[in-house]
């Protein structure tokens, strides 16, 4: 089946893939607007034709470009990355999340299976590890930079 890459205005990529789906065309099989892909949504469709007929009706969605794509170039956006992911032990980070809101940690030990990171805060008198998830902290200083 293949894929179809739309051009649509900045910020609206998750509205213009709404609207393309509630059509309800069955040849419009699935829309997928990732966030790492700005100001595109990848439209899985019979034909192309029937993709810029749907988007005449839908605002924020500027046109087809030309072209097919296959499952295999876009299947790198249906897996989610990691949130621990370029995350090192010994990095020094802020927790952005949670009762420890704002303090400064250093990694001690990253779990990738569990996406879960275990850190040390360096205000407190006592080292405490302190396990938190990979979403809930931010890198200021990595070993690798």
């Amino acid at each position: 089946m293949p894929i179809y890459a739309v051009k649509t205005t900045a910020s609206q990529e998750q509205t213009v893939a709404d609207m393309i789906i509630t059509r309800e065309d069955p040849t419009v099989h699935a829309a997928l607007a990732p966030d790492s892909l700005t100001s595109y949504v990848m439209v899985e469709a019979d034909d192309a034709n029937i993709i810029e007929r749907i988007l005449e009706e839908i605002p924020h969605a500027r046109s087809v470009i030309p072209g097919e794509s296959d499952i295999s170039e876009v299947e790198h956006f249906l897996s989610p990355k990691p949130d621990v992911e370029g995350i090192a032990e010994g990095d020094i980070v802020e927790l952005i999340a949670g009762p420890f809101k704002g303090e400064k940690a250093q990694v001690q030990r990253i779990d990738e299976g569990k996406d879960q990171v275990t850190v040390e805060l360096y205000e407190a008198t006592v080292p405490i590890p302190v396990t938190v998830r990979g979403d809930q902290i931010r890198v200021l200083d990595s070993d690798e930079r």
